[in-house]
This record gives C-alpha cells, structure tokens and sequence, in this order.
C-alpha cells in the first residue's frame, strides 16, 4: 500500500471573520490530472483530514482527548455523511491538514497522473434555524503483538473472560512501532498470510472514552482482502456494528465498506470492554498487508458553544 502522496495545509473560510461552523461530511473522487475525468477508485489509497488537537482542545475547552484526525477516507468509501442535525464543531479559521495518497495494484507497465478531488461540507452556525448535536472522533485500532508477549493493550494482568483473546502475534509490515504502558510492542500495520485470519484487539484502553455517549456514525480503513471489521462489547456479549466489505471480483481493491449512520446512536460506555474483530481473506499465493481501524463519531456530552 504504497504510492505517491501530499501534504497541504487548508482553511475552510480563509480572510474572513472567524465563526463556527459545523462540519456535516467529507468527500474524495479519483479525478484524472487536469481533473475533469473520473478515474477508477482502486487508485485510491487514502485521504486524511486532520486538525491541530492541542490547539482544537484550548479553543474549544475540552478536557478530553481526541484524534487529530478528523476524517479518513480510503477503498470502498468515497464519502462520509453525517445524519441530519449532527456535525463537527469547528471555527472557520482554523488550520486543516490534507492528506492524499494514491496507489497502483492492477496495471503493470503504465503511468497515470491522477488527483482527489475532496470535498468538506459545512454550514454557518449563524444561518442555522436550530441547534446541531456536536460529535467528536475516537478510533479503535487492530493491532498485533510483535512478540511474543501478552497481546492486551495496555492491560497490565489481562484476564480472558473479562477481555476477550487478545491480539496475534504478528509481523509488522510499515509504519511506527507502537509500545504500551507494559513495554509490550504493537503494530497497526501487520503481514497477512494466504489465507484467513481472525484477529481480536482489546480496544477499551485505546479508545479512552471520557463519557458514556452515543455513537451516531461509523466508518473504517481497511486494505484488499478484507472480510469483515466488527466492533464487539464484551462486557454484555453483543455486537455494536459489523462493517462487512465486497471485494472487486476482477481486481485486487475494496469495492463497497459498509457504514453506520442514526440519529438515535448506539450507546457506548466508559467502563464497558470492547474488543475490535478483523477478519482478513488472502486469495492471493504471496504476502499481503493489511490495517483495522474504526472510526466512531460520538456525541460530545462537554461541547459548549457559549463559551466560544
């Protein structure tokens, strides 16, 4: 999952007073390089929108913590939506990191010059004829152990009854080494053989979430041969939502990544254990890489616009 990528900076109402907005979704198309043509999404590897937290947190006065990415985009979705009524709280003057990346895994011995072409939709809290929900991102992470150690995150005497299997043993394919409180070493980034593999995350620590809430949207970043992604509460034994993913039949990509959006929300609890379940297929005869991360746009029970 390598490929050629940028990096830029972006205000969304740059020159103008600063007020705040309300970001409703996120959206890149593929384009060729003078961007009038679509080209096919299997071009895609990702696109991050991300947001300087420290500063987000000061001006918004958040005692939590959070990603500083606001929305990732990858194979099988082009587009995030919020449900009607939700979004994020932003101030138009603040700084956004873009981030593109595109990659080639089908056609062999051709170029292409291609481009996103992204799209953040907003809205003027001042033209709003009623009040927005605010929600704010948590991610849960799969990851494996890169020893062969204990694979709970950050849970210093794991017990599996109460926090599920744990994470594989696995070989780290990119990115950082991750090290928890334990000195144990973690990879979001791992090698899949051929073949399936069933992999389990404790995520309770990795999510930290600072309230019970509600989650109104999901979404995921997977890579090829991914089955499924599933978010499951151990503490009750249930399901909070599996995301299930079609293949192209053709072609090595992800054609379609289910989503979640309600405007009732699923609730999520501060002292319950969740584990993340991915489930990769390999077809192929050679080594794949492969990453599970969910997305979970919450209900931000602390936002308070008067004090902005």
């Amino acid at each position: 999952m390598k490929g050629p990528q940028s990096t830029q900076s972006i205000v969304l109402l740059e020159g103008e007073e600063p007020e705040l907005l309300w970001i409703t979704g996120y959206e890149t198309v593929v384009m060729d390089s003078a961007g009038d043509t679509e080209m096919p999404q299997d071009f895609m590897c990702h696109s991050n929108l991300n947001i300087d937290m420290k500063k987000h947190r000061k001006k918004f006065g958040w005692h939590k913590n959070a990603s500083r990415r606001l929305f990732t985009l990858s194979q099988g979705q082009a587009r995030i939506r919020f449900p009607e009524g939700f979004g994020i709280p932003i101030m138009s003057n603040e700084l956004l990191q873009l981030q593109s990346k595109v990659l080639n895994l089908n056609v062999e011995g051709a170029s292409f010059q291609v481009r996103h072409r992204v799209m953040v939709n907003f809205v003027r809290n001042s033209e709003l004829s009623r009040s927005m929900q605010a929600l704010f991102m948590k991610a849960a992470n799969g990851l494996v152990v890169l020893d062969s150690g204990d694979g709970y995150y950050n849970v210093g005497s794991p017990d599996s009854s109460v926090h599920g299997e744990g994470c594989l043993v696995g070989e780290r394919a990119e990115g950082k080494i991750r090290e928890d409180n334990y000195g144990r070493k973690f990879s979001g980034h791992w090698v899949v053989r051929p073949g399936r593999e069933e992999n389990h995350t404790l995520v309770t620590e990795y999510m930290n979430l600072p309230f019970d809430t509600t989650v109104h949207y999901i979404s995921t970043h997977l890579h090829p041969f991914s089955r499924t992604l599933e978010l499951y509460e151990l503490t009750v034994g249930k399901t909070v939502f599996v995301s299930k993913v079609r293949n192209f039949e053709d072609k090595i990509g992800l054609e379609h990544v289910d989503t979640f959006t309600s405007i009732e929300g699923i609730p999520l609890y501060r002292d319950h254990e969740y584990e993340l379940i991915s489930v990769y297929e390999n077809t192929s005869d050679v080594d794949q890489d492969s990453m599970a991360v969910m997305f979970l746009y919450v209900l931000d029970k602390e936002f308070d616009a008067s004090t902005l």
